[in-house]
């Protein structure tokens, strides 16, 4: 089993910054892939980004790349969403999801969630 908690949402303008953790525990931390999605009110959840366990290799959705990073850090058993040139589009809980499948994007655990919100 795996137990996730996300942390470093908050209040940004557009074109602002804001950086993600995720802490894991439970299963080794390198053993299973995760990745970040994304809920918007009224939307459904969508998949934003994703990181091989090794994190050698990254996914991301269309309309972050070249503006969001992910990334991990085995030492610290945490995944990171660096957010460049956020837009008032990037409005949403974002949530941590862990065991995940890259091919299907289905994952096994997930946390509480983190607001980001962007103001225009």
């Amino acid at each position: 089993q795996v137990h996730v908690v996300e942390s470093g949402g908050g209040l940004v303008q557009a074109g602002g910054s804001l950086r993600l953790s995720c802490v894991a525990s439970g299963r080794t931390f390198s053993s299973y892939a995760m990745g970040w999605f994304r809920q918007a009110p009224g939307k459904e959840r969508e998949f934003v980004a994703a990181i091989a366990r090794s994190g050698g290799t990254t996914y991301y959705t269309d309309s972050v790349k070249g503006r969001f990073t992910i990334s991990r850090d085995k030492a610290k058993n945490t995944m990171y969403l660096q957010m460049n040139s956020l837009k008032p589009e990037d409005t949403a809980v974002y949530y941590c999801a862990a065991e995940l499948n890259i091919e299907t994007k289905e994952y096994d655990y997930w946390g509480q969630g983190t607001q980001v919100t962007v103001s225009s």
